[in-house]
């Protein structure tokens, strides 16, 4: 059995060896969903699969992108005064691995800050070159019947850079105190946890106070395989949402395996997480807090030029174990052989570029199934059958408009999946789920219209309606809570249950934000956000409303809508 301490040591052998025999290699850009809304559209416009990079991995490498963009330069997707802006911010993003010209600035600021718009100081040179920004977030907003109106001070800063253009690193680091939205603070205290973060402390009573700290080093070994390490979080799926791996959960560490050769692309992901923490109030329990052990793979796989396929296992346990550290062996084998009750999930995700311009992705995430139970009339509403779906569709230049882009996706997942029986096997990271914010028992639809009239202007509105069952009380499980023990508090039993059982609530929430761009990743954000909940428990909807307006520096727009 391999200790957490050793877990450890190989972790910086890694770093310090595998370098020795990289190739050319990028730091990962950090993932925004605006930011790569607008790499992926030019890859859906043209109707194909990526030449560079499979997509269904996130983050994405920022030598990758460039590539990508150098590729897409003169196509015919680069068909406006948008589209060029695009091409030339992102391009001026990653200014160091693009082949064309990229314009130094017109006027730096004291001759030696601001060279490049996008890197507040820079050094480059074939041997090294290091990028040096602020990360600022400064926001305010209203919202009716909140004891303190909603407002969050973000600072910090982040650093990338590459050595010999064969070790790429990556630092941010942000101090922050806020005052969430009312909803946003309700599921917070309800799982002990501020979403992305973890550990909080608090502040003004109603106020939460923490720090945000990712990195990673990242190389390749040989041309094809690359390696990251780091402490950060990943994402699997083209969706909005991703029952496979989402970035919703607070970081981790972690080590991952790409390996790319001809049409495959193996990721392999071995991580380190925090489990089920005592929290109150930013009181943390004394002693170390409890780890648990997660490793993922994912064979992807472009069919024809426009399809890619991939399949996905993964496993939580309560202790590290080398057997799962084998890149290409089957889960299921491996805890049946060993005895063990671990955690192991399975699925498949797809997307098809059908058409230029359209898209349909999706997703299945197998927690348990039992086929007589799932066909049969007696096995009708089955506990044993767990799952995840997603189906969704993305059409770029709605109806021929530049710049319209129109995402629909439907989500739901049954009853008591990602929960398990074993202390810290869920699938969990610091009292939050890894896949879906709801966790499961639950069904969603989502509209999501993003328009980009004007280069620096980018308006998004999003609809949500969620269906979900809530738990009345700590000790009954209707199945939605993915740190409860799926044994235990089930008032149903095997059979009988369906999405929504328990306390029935229903929410319907739209968000407006316009985004204009001031200078290089410098924002000034506007945004309305609508929210309606209905629930059994409920003598009237709860609703209410936030507007705000906010700053932003080199810092990612949170996101609330959940």
């Amino acid at each position: 059995m391999l200790r957490p301490p050793y877990f450890r040591l190989l972790i910086v052998i890694g770093i310090f060896l595998l370098p020795l025999f990289a190739f050319a290699q990028g730091s990962y850009i950090p993932f925004d969903r605006d930011y790569y809304h607008k790499i992926e559209r030019y890859e859906i416009l043209q109707g194909k699969n990526n030449p560079v990079f499979h997509t269904g991995t996130k983050p994405y490498r920022r030598d990758h992108v460039s590539q990508f963009l150098d590729s897409i330069a003169s196509d015919a997707v680069i068909s406006t005064s948008v589209d060029r802006f695009n091409l030339a911010y992102l391009s001026q993003d990653n200014w160091e691995f693009v082949s064309r010209e990229t314009p130094e600035s017109k006027k730096p600021f004291l001759k030696g800050l601001y060279r490049r718009p996008g890197d507040f100081a820079h050094y480059y040179s074939e041997e090294f070159d290091i990028h040096v920004s602020p990360v600022l977030y400064l926001n305010g907003g209203m919202e009716p019947d909140n004891v303190q109106n909603p407002n969050r001070l973000s600072r910090g800063v982040v650093l990338r850079g590459s050595i010999d253009k064969k070790v790429g690193f990556y630092t941010y680091f942000t101090t922050s105190e806020a005052f969430f939205p009312s909803w946003v603070k309700g599921y917070a205290e309800q799982n002990g946890a501020v979403p992305g973060e973890g550990f909080w402390k608090e502040y003004n009573a109603d106020g939460y106070s923490y720090f945000s700290a990712l990195g990673h080093v990242s190389f390749n070994i040989t041309k094809h395989i690359q390696v990251e390490v780091g402490h950060d979080r990943n994402l699997i799926g083209e969706g909005y949402r991703s029952f496979l791996l989402s970035d919703f959960s607070n970081p981790y560490m972690f080590v991952k395996f790409n390996t790319q050769v001809w049409k495959f692309q193996l990721t392999n992901i071995w991580t380190q997480m925090t489990a089920d923490v005592d929290y109150n109030r930013g009181r943390p329990t004394d002693g170390r807090y409890p780890q648990k052990w997660f490793s993922f793979h994912r064979l992807g796989f472009n069919v024809g030029k426009n399809l890619n396929l991939g399949l996905f296992e993964s496993v939580m346990t309560d202790k590290v174990d080398f057997n799962y550290f084998n890149p290409i062996v089957f889960y299921r084998w491996v805890e049946q052989s060993l005895g063990t009750p671990d955690k192991v999930m399975l699925g498949i995700d797809y997307k098809w570029n059908l058409y230029p311009s359209m898209q349909l992705y999706g997703q299945f995430a197998l927690d348990e199934f039992v086929f007589s139970e799932f066909f049969g009339q007696d096995g009708k509403g089955s506990k044993r059958n767990k799952y995840g779906i997603q189906a969704g569709f993305k059409y770029i230049d709605l109806f021929s408009l530049s710049n319209l882009d129109l995402q629909l996706e439907y989500n739901s997942a049954r009853p008591y999946t990602f929960q398990e029986k074993i202390d810290y096997q869920s699938y969990s990271n610091w009292r939050t789920p890894l896949t879906h914010p709801r966790g499961a028992n639950f069904r969603e639809m989502l509209g999501i219209i993003r328009y980009q009239p004007i280069p620096k202007l980018n308006l998004t509105f999003l609809t949500m309606y969620q269906l979900y069952g809530a738990d009345p009380d700590e000790a009954t499980n209707w199945g939605g809570d993915v740190l409860k023990n799926r044994l235990e508090g089930s008032p149903t039993g095997l059979f009988g249950n369906e999405i929504g059982q328990g306390i029935e609530n229903k929410v319907i929430q739209t968000n407006l934000n316009a985004s204009y761009m001031l200078r290089h990743n410098f924002f000034i954000d506007a945004s309305h956000t609508f929210r309606r909940r209905t629930a059994q428990d409920l003598d009237s909807p709860a609703t209410t409303q936030y507007l705000q307006l906010a700053f932003r520096w080199n810092f990612i727009r949170p996101d609330y809508n959940y």
